[in-house]
């Protein structure tokens, strides 16, 4: 089941119609995901998914962002969270037979994007800016981004997402295809993901559930191809010269100089 004492970095709101409301919350740091929130990520579909009291699922970020994605901040300790971990958060978001609405606001980044796009329903704010930026950092984009935006808006044009870490705001994501649905406010986001999800809540779980299963079957076989290449590629160049020229440089608040090594 979802409960709150099994989440440090993940705020549960369970409510009385079968809607949980899960939110990131290390609003401090932009909601930076650290290996404990790396964790919980791994966790919270399937234990929703296992909750027979919960219908459908709203995700959110707390503050003034969704997720800015891993935490290379200079008070933390830069920690590589497992590869292995990365590929089940991907893989227990697709199995998850129950519905699952993002609200993004603001930046919405690396991983920190690519889980919103892997949901059932993308609400976007205006405020919102989505970009797997992974090779921003010297990675390559290893965790789903590979699967999920081509599926979206095409091979080519996810392909030259991923390789600038280009980001695009919430009206142009809406417009793109990678969100389902745009408002013209920030407070207008959460409203419009609970009004999607009271909606569901009230129909029929089943047909629910087989409404998306064929979809999910075919980005699981999508997954099962993708993923364990572009997380070997990316667990390389974690051990490039360029990763830690990219995290020093982050620290120092200077542009990176990227050598290819």
């Amino acid at each position: 089941m979802l409960k709150q004492e099994n989440y440090q970095r993940m705020t549960i709101d369970r409510r009385d119609n079968g809607v949980v409301v899960v939110t990131l919350n290390r609003p401090e740091k932009m909601n930076a995901i650290d290996n404990r929130m790396h964790h919980e990520m791994m966790t919270f579909s399937r234990d929703f998914d296992d909750d027979p009291d919960l219908r459908v699922m709203v995700l959110a970020g707390a503050g003034k962002a969704f997720c800015v994605g891993g935490d290379f901040s200079a008070d933390t300790g830069i920690e590589m969270p497992s590869l292995a971990e990365g590929r089940r958060i991907v893989d227990h978001i697709l199995e998850c037979e129950k519905p699952i609405i993002a609200a993004v606001h603001g930046y919405a980044l690396g991983l920190g994007a690519n889980l919103p796009l892997l949901c059932d329903v993308v609400v976007a704010g205006p405020d919102a800016k989505f970009g797997d930026t992974h090779v921003k950092m010297g990675l390559g984009a290893g965790d789903g981004g590979q699967v999920i935006w081509p599926f979206l808006i095409g091979v080519n044009r996810a392909k030259y997402h991923l390789m600038t870490g280009e980001m695009v705001s919430g009206k142009d994501a809406y417009e793109m295809g990678l969100a389902g649905f745009y408002t013209e406010t920030t407070e207008g986001v959460i409203e419009k993901a609970m009004e999607i999800a009271d909606q569901l809540a009230e129909g029929a779980p089943i047909a629910i559930a087989a409404s998306k299963a064929g979809i999910n079957a075919f980005l699981r076989q999508v997954a099962a191809a993708v993923m364990p290449i572009s997380l070997q590629a990316e667990g390389l160049s974690m051990r490039s010269q360029d990763f830690k020229e990219a995290v020093s440089a982050f620290q120092e608040k200077r542009k990176p100089d990227f050598k290819g090594k």
